[in-house]
This record gives C-alpha cells, sequence and structure tokens, in this order.
C-alpha cells in the first residue's frame, strides 16, 4: 500500500495535561483539566464517530466545565492520539475504551460513579458501557444520539452490527491506499460535511481546521472505513436505550443532517428520561453554549448522589 506524503505533526486538541494509556483496546489517549480546590465528581465527554472526530469536538464542554470539576475527554480507538493501526474497529472496542477511560478516572478522582456524555454515534457505545457497568456511571448526557431516526428499531440480537462486510473487504483492499481517504477528507469536502452537521454555514473554524490536520495522521483512514461500512452502528442498539435506568439527558437540534427523531418516543415516556430539543445543528453546545450549559447544569443538579 502507497503511504501518502510525510504528515504534518498533530498537536492537542484541548487544553490541560494529554495522558496515554495501554488498556484492552490499545492505546488510549485523554485530556484532563481541573480547577484548583476542593475535589468535585469528574465529567467525561466523548466525541463522535466521522471520518475527522477527536476530541476537538467537544471543546466548549471541556472549557467550561473545567472551571467547576475535573474534566476528561478522550480520544477514541482510530481517532486523534488514540492507535490507529490497521484493525477491526466495533462497538465492544468502542465499548472496552470506555471502561477503562472511566476505571482510569475512578482511580484517579476517587471511586464514586462518574457523569458522561457522548456525541451522535458514541452514544451508542456510552449506553452500552453503562448497562455493563452500572456501578460506574451517576448520569448520561446523549448529545444527537443515533438509533432513533427512521421507521425501524434496531433489536438485534445482542452485541450484533449493522456491518457490511463486503464493503468492508472493499475499503480495506489494496485498490484502496492512503491517497483515497485524503481526497474524502480535503478541506472543501470537510467543511462541506460540517456545514450539514451545522445545517448552516456558520461552522467552527478551529474546528475544521483541526478535523483536517488529523486526517493527514497515518492510519487516520482505518476507523472512518468501518464507520462507513456499518461496523460502529449496533445492531441491538434500542433495546439497550430502553434498558438503561440511570439518569439521562438527551438533546438534539433541529437543523441539518440529523434532525429524524421520530423513534424517540420509545424512551420519552421514561421516568428516567429527560429529552430537550434545541433550535441549532447536531452541535447544540457550539451554537448555543450558554443555553446548553445552564440546561445541562440544572439536569446535574437534579441527579441524585
Amino acid at each position: 500500500m502507497t503511504s501518502p506524503r510525510r504528515a504534518p505533526t498533530l498537536t492537542p486538541a484541548l487544553p490541560g495535561e494529554r495522558r496515554e494509556l495501554q488498556s484492552a483496546a490499545g492505546r488510549l489517549s485523554c485530556y484532563r483539566q481541573a480547577p484548583a480546590g476542593a475535589p468535585a465528581r469528574p465529567l467525561l465527554l466523548v466525541h463522535s464517530v466521522n471520518a475527522a472526530a477527536t476530541a476537538a469536538e467537544v471543546r466548549p464542554l471541556y472549557l467550561h466545565f473545567a472551571a467547576q470539576r475535573p474534566v476528561y475527554a478522550i480520544d477514541l480507538p482510530g481517532y486523534g492520539f488514540a492507535d490507529r493501526s490497521d484493525r477491526a474497529y466495533t462497538p465492544r472496542l468502542m465499548t472496552d475504551a470506555l471502561h477503562a477511560i472511566t476505571a482510569e478516572i475512578r482511580a484517579r478522582e476517587g471511586a464514586a460513579p462518574i457523569d458522561a456524555m457522548a456525541l451522535s454515534l458514541s452514544c451508542e457505545f456510552l449506553a452500552r458501557a453503562a448497562l455493563e457497568q452500572p456501578a460506574a456511571y451517576r448520569s448520561l448526557t446523549l448529545v444527537s444520539p443515533t438509533g432513533f431516526s427512521g421507521k425501524t428499531l434496531r433489536r438485534g440480537p445482542p452485541g450484533s452490527t449493522r456491518a457490511l462486510p463486503r464493503l468492508r473487504r472493499a475499503f480495506h483492499s489494496r485498490l484502496l491506499d492512503p491517497r483515497l481517504f485524503l481526497l474524502l477528507t480535503t478541506p472543501a469536502v470537510i467543511a462541506f460535511f460540517l456545514r450539514k452537521t451545522w445545517g448552516s454555514r456558520a461552522i467552527d473554524r478551529e474546528l475544521l481546521d483541526y478535523n483536517v490536520l488529523t486526517t493527514r495522521q497515518p492510519g487516520a483512514q482505518y476507523a472512518p472505513f468501518d464507520f462507513l461500512s456499518g461496523g460502529l452502528f449496533s445492531g441491538d442498539i434500542n433495546d439497550l436505550y430502553e434498558r438503561l435506568t440511570l439518569p439521562v439527558w438527551m438533546v438534539h437540534g433541529t437543523r441539518g443532517d440529523f434532525v429524524d427523531y421520530r423513534l424517540k418516543s420509545t424512551v420519552a415516556g421514561r421516568p428516567n428520561w429527560q429529552i430537550s430539543v434545541m433550535p441549532t445543528g447536531a452541535l447544540p453546545y457550539f451554537e448555543l453554549p450558554e443555553r446548553f450549559n445552564a440546561d445541562w447544569e440544572r439536569f446535574l443538579a437534579g441527579v441524585p448522589g
């Protein structure tokens, strides 16, 4: 396979301390920032999964909440400073990464359950992690979660995915070298998809620049190609969402490509779920940070324990 030209150096996406740890999911990377003074319950932020995902996607939340409590932001496997090797990227791998980072947080900050937020497809991994280790989490916040669109609920066998093996083999064949991924992630293409995410042209330019930088790193194509071939989507996600018993705040926008949440009716009436809709795209905390942060703080203040 032909290698791309020398990659530009990847710089940190967020301020504060960046640590790496070895885990069952390979090398992970996370950022930490915390206020001085008395310890507080830590918060975990989990970015989405796409062609250019990293912890940069949660920057506004990281900066805001780090003034109040210890905040951690992970680079999931295949993204940012994490292991980007050629392997199968699956919900199991991503869930194991969340187990590892959550254990690291609790070992460092205290054993109390943590609050956690995930974006888009990563909401599926966080829901699975919380069901497998319920004592590790106090609350979940799901921003623009997948699994609620269309007319068909995903109630497949436990642990199943929506992978298309033939498509995955095509992506990983020798016919598709890293130069194809570079063509699919030019600044113009990344800006196009960010505008679809925002539902407007008023995208965050700092996020755009970092997205371009991260897609230039060696191995950047592997996780996105598994994403595009369906291997990172859980076939049983609606069953998982409905089994959650801890407090959940779900929030989504009304603009852009991610506005179909018709199946949220399956959880809307449950006493542990709160659902908010904001007049934004899929990243409401970029567009309405004061409203989002205030609403989230009210939700967290009402969570027992």
